[in-house]
């Protein structure tokens, strides 16, 4: 019996049966006692807990789709990555896949094969939007409910539009019956992918038929290259041109020859729909800008009768399901502007066909240029040549490359040296701003657990061994850079790697506390023990990158090649000394009362005459945090300080208009209200004895 049947996961999801048994993964039926629902649990095999590659599919996984929000899209309720059990929490769907509708069904009927199509492209466009890219589109992924609902499931291999791209060789590449040639190639996939994918459903499902089929995988692959599938009205000739049409420009080789984006080709499936009488001149546009259940399940309930959606497949439903879950405005496009269109069309068609006949009939040939090698140049220089932007549309994606300098193109997609219709949509992209990450505190972890992960923050690493006197053979003794430092992702990491005790023993220097980071290093080298990790202590009265002590100790002996620790002063606990020379008002030629507070007690009292003094010195001395301090004249509040030691600078926050005493007479009081009392810097409030 399986072992997680009749268990409770986290206390609160009691697994009751398996349904779904996949290449990395098993599905489970299980119910949500807190939430009062049943949930499908998909968890990562056991045998692949500590596989890497295992382990960041399942994750990316759980990344991209809870990413998304869609109906559409399989709902993902909650999520646990632990030491020995990784698993997902789904909604349940009780249905099954669309291949088994396929092949229950044989061909389908071709307006039922648009409303699956519709859905699917609403899931991916929604995807897409989020900057995320399935790569595995096919009907195993695609559930179908009991209503005519469409679920997409399993973004096991699902990428995000920045990341690097993956190939065959890396087990990414989907199912070879419905990937796109790049992808088969191992080119730079787009989101255009995907599209691919949709139309090698749409033709199955219309058809009866996958357009490529052979006896082995790389068979499948190279025809998906090369080969020209068997036109769909051969095979249905029942099918209406114009869904043919829509079929092979969504299977075009090139991807700038397919539809541009899900939402165009949504588009062009709501024209035939509303037309199924149109023809598309493809041929005559220029090129547009713009599972948890990974295997077969056995569902009891239909061992009996076949499976049949129950739903309304009117057109007025299918304008209703678009507009709630995609926007009014495909939806309504007939409803604002049919009327005027058909009535215009009417009236001038005849006219314009008869003078353009001719023209219709022997169109010319659109202009075809060379496509040019971007991949190397600045993304700047070629927006600025007129010969490229004459000749091409850009579209630009962003990229990460710590190696190349910003704004330099990495990638271009069609490659270079192919002819292409003039006004081609070329997509580029571009390094950019480098993002940083933190390096890992993997002290202790096995050398590939380390890199693994490593991997994973999209690091390089190399490796270096070294004598340790604790840690285990084989596992990570320190990094270079050290752990928690910032660096640049795709930035190199090196794993310095135990290999065990030495057996010449050397001492650690002594007299080391005092000295600079810089010495205490090189004094280190030269009695052959490596650097560790480089700590700080806040709590040192010593100044800034002063070296505290050693980890082992100054005089402790160890073996040659260890590598040693070293703890520094971060400056926080030294005293600093801050000084403020105050300007006092010049044109005051009279003794005044001057009165320093510092932190609302006086700390300093004297008589000045400002035209004499001309300022007057201010001098503190702590060691962390901020301290607030107020000149006084005469009782009135003159100026307002932040003494920060943490940063070590005196930032005036605000100063008054001093008011000398009229006549000899008795001095104005301040009046709180008539000033702005609240400092802009350190929130001091006026200060009085």
């Amino acid at each position: 019996m399986d072992k997680f049947i009749g268990k409770r996961l986290d206390g609160k999801y009691e697994i009751h049966n398996l349904i779904g048994v996949g290449g990395m993964a098993c599905v489970y039926r299980a119910y949500d006692r807190v939430e009062d629902r049943w949930v499908a649990i998909k968890i990562l095999k056991e045998e692949f807990s500590d596989n890497s590659d295992f382990l960041r599919r399942f994750r990316n996984e759980a990344k991209a789709i809870t990413l998304l929000s869609h109906p559409n899209i399989v709902e993902v309720h909650d999520v646990s990555f632990g030491d020995r059990l990784q698993y997902i929490v789904m909604e349940y769907i009780d249905g099954i896949t669309l291949k088994q509708y396929i092949e229950q069904e044989g061909v389908i009927r071709w307006d039922e094969a648009l409303h699956f199509t519709i859905q699917i492209l609403m899931a991916l466009e929604h995807a897409h939007e989020k900057g995320i890219i399935h790569r595995d589109i096919k009907p195993q992924n695609v559930m179908l409910l009991q209503n005519g609902t469409i679920k997409v499931t399993d973004f096991g291999i699902a990428r995000f539009s920045q990341s690097e791209t993956q190939t065959m060789t890396d087990k990414a590449i989907g199912s070879v019956h419905y990937i796109a040639p790049e992808q088969a190639r191992g080119d730079y996939i787009t989101d255009k992918a995907d599209i691919y994918s949709v139309g090698v459903m749409l033709y199955e499902m219309i058809t009866g038929r996958l357009p490529f089929v052979a006896d082995n995988a790389v068979s499948v692959a190279l025809m998906q290259l090369q080969a020209k599938p068997t036109m769909p009205r051969e095979l249905n000739p029942n099918l209406p041109r114009g869904l043919e049409q829509i079929t092979m420009r969504a299977m075009e080789k090139n991807p700038v020859d397919r539809f541009q984006s899900a939402g165009e080709m949504l588009d062009d499936i709501d024209r035939f729909r509303r037309n199924p009488g149109m023809v598309f001149h493809y041929d005559m546009q220029p090129i547009r800008s713009s599972s948890p259940y990974e295997a077969s399940r056995n569902i009891d309930s239909y061992d009996s009768a076949r499976f049949k959606p129950s739903y309304n497949d009117s057109y007025e439903y299918e304008e209703e399901y678009v507009r709630a879950n995609r926007g009014a405005a495909g939806a309504m496009v007939v409803k604002g502007v049919i009327a005027a269109v058909i009535i215009v069309a009417l009236a001038v068609g005849a006219v314009w066909l008869l003078r353009n006949w001719e023209t219709l009939t022997t169109p010319e040939e659109d202009e075809q240029v060379q496509m040019e090698n971007f991949v190397g140049k600045l993304y700047d220089e070629v927006l600025a040549d007129p010969v490229y932007t004459e000749n091409f549309k850009f579209k630009r994606t962003e990229g990460n490359d710590p190696d190349l300098p910003t704004g330099q193109i990495m990638r271009q997609n069609p490659n270079p040296g192919i002819m292409v219709k003039k006004g081609s949509e070329v997509e580029l992209q571009v390094n950019g701003k480098v993002e940083q990450v933190a390096v890992p505190d993997m002290k202790n972890y096995s050398q590939a657990d380390a890199i693994a992960l490593l991997k994973e923050m999209n690091l390089k690493f190399t490796t270096e061994n070294v004598a340790d006197d604790e840690v285990a053979v084989g596992n990570v003794v320190v990094t270079d850079p050290p752990a928690n430092t910032m660096v640049d992702v795709g930035s190199t990491v090196k794993l310095k790697v135990s290999k065990g005790p030495a057996t010449k023993k050397v001492k650690v220097p002594e007299d080391l506390e005092g000295k600079t980071r810089y010495d205490v290093e090189k004094r280190l080298q030269e009695a052959k023990l490596n650097v560790g990790n480089v700590l700080t202590d806040d709590s040192s009265s010593l100044e800034k990158d002063m070296v505290i002590s050693t980890n082992p100790a100054p005089g402790s002996e160890v073996s040659e090649g260890a590598t040693v620790d070293i703890i520094i002063s971060s400056g926080k606990g030294a005293v600093k000394n801050l000084s403020k020379r105050v300007d006092l008002p010049a044109s005051v030629d009279m003794d005044v009362e001057l009165k320093v507070y510092r932190n609302g007690s006086v700390v300093a009292q004297e008589t000045v005459n400002p035209a004499y003094a001309g300022g007057y010195d201010l001098s503190f001395s702590g060691t962390s945090g901020q301290e607030n301090v107020v000149v006084r004249l005469n009782d009135q509040d003159y100026m307002y300080l932040t003494f920060n030691y943490d940063t070590q600078e005196v930032t005036v926050n605000q100063t008054f208009e001093f008011t000398p005493p009229s006549n000899g007479g008795d001095e104005p009081e301040p009046d709180p209200s008539s000033e702005d009392q609240e400092g802009t810097g350190g929130g001091i409030q006026p200060s009085g004895e």
